[in-house]
């Protein structure tokens, strides 16, 4: 989880989907100063919705808000804890090998 400070505007069509932390649709258009940008889905592990699937994720603590209504929901979400996008504690996974004595 994270906290989300701070908001940035997702823009897409009707199909686009909802989550604040990461959207897939066609043409999605973000600040890249605030999000990362993902045209190829498969290059990247990422399923293939449609034929101009696009993502787009959050980056640090940034969520997603539609234009419409943009500071309704800015103040609606900020300081939510939200799941998804990129953050250095959704990012890393640490992993620990042990060996038995002997």
């Amino acid at each position: 989880s994270l906290r989300g400070r701070r908001g940035a505007k997702g823009i897409g069509d009707k199909q686009t989907s909802t989550s604040l932390r990461y959207k897939h649709g066609r043409n999605l258009r973000t600040d890249p100063k605030q999000s990362i940008k993902i045209k190829n889905p498969e290059e990247w592990g990422l399923p293939r919705r449609g034929v101009n699937t696009e993502y787009i994720l959050a980056r640090e603590d940034y969520f997603f808000v539609y234009p419409t209504n943009y500071h309704k929901y800015l103040e609606i979400y900020r300081n939510s804890f939200q799941h998804g996008g990129v953050s250095l504690d959704e990012m890393v996974l640490p992993v620990v090998t042990l060996k038995g004595k002997g």
